[in-house]
């Protein structure tokens, strides 16, 4: 392995943590309606558990509403049962074929516990980009001691390995102060 492809594989680990970081932060809810939301629930399709994605079009009907059409007949129960026995705490409403789940209305308490949980997904995810960092900098102390790379060539890639590190800290740090915006608007 040479210098460059070790800075190359550590960018692309962080790049990787930066994708793992933005999927988890759709997860977490906002006072908005979001069809992503229901992206984690799964209902019982011909004895395989699917997302509802894949049996249902699911979309928005206003800001604080999602709106879930099954595309056969005798799922709309099955549907509504997935959306009620998930984690999300979220109450579906059948109306006809159409099932309508209206968004509850956060409480200030509620709102800033989210943000606390955006803040430590945050940390856990600079933690994943300093430990890729470190062991790309152990990867390129080894190519010294092996004598396979010059101690200038050491420094230079450090610093490399360090701007990547900075950047992806910071974009991190823009995620989270988007999301909690998002979670304190009213």
């Amino acid at each position: 392995m040479s210098i460059v492809e070790v800075k190359q594989l550590a960018e692309q680990k962080m790049l990787q943590s930066i994708d793992s970081f933005k999927n988890g932060l759709t997860k977490i809810r906002t006072g908005r309606a979001n069809p992503g939301l229901l992206d984690t629930v799964h209902v019982d399709y011909y004895g395989s558990m699917v997302p509802i994605s894949q049996v249902a079009n699911v979309s928005l009907l206003d800001a604080r509403t999602i709106s879930v059409s099954p595309w056969e007949k005798g799922m709309g129960a099955k549907i509504e049962k997935a959306i009620r026995d998930s984690d999300l705490g979220l109450n579906p409403a059948a109306q006809g074929d159409l099932i309508r789940v209206p968004m509850p209305a956060m409480t200030e308490e509620r709102r800033k516990e989210l943000t606390k949980v955006v803040r430590g997904e945050g940390e856990h995810a600079k933690v994943a980009i300093r430990n890729l960092r470190r062991d790309a900098n152990d990867g390129i102390k080894k190519l010294v001691k092996d004598k396979l790379a010059s101690e200038d060539d050491e420094r230079r890639a450090q610093e490399d390995i360090q701007k990547f590190t900075d950047r992806f800290i910071a974009e991190v740090d823009k995620l989270v102060a988007g999301k909690e915006q998002d979670i304190m608007a009213v």
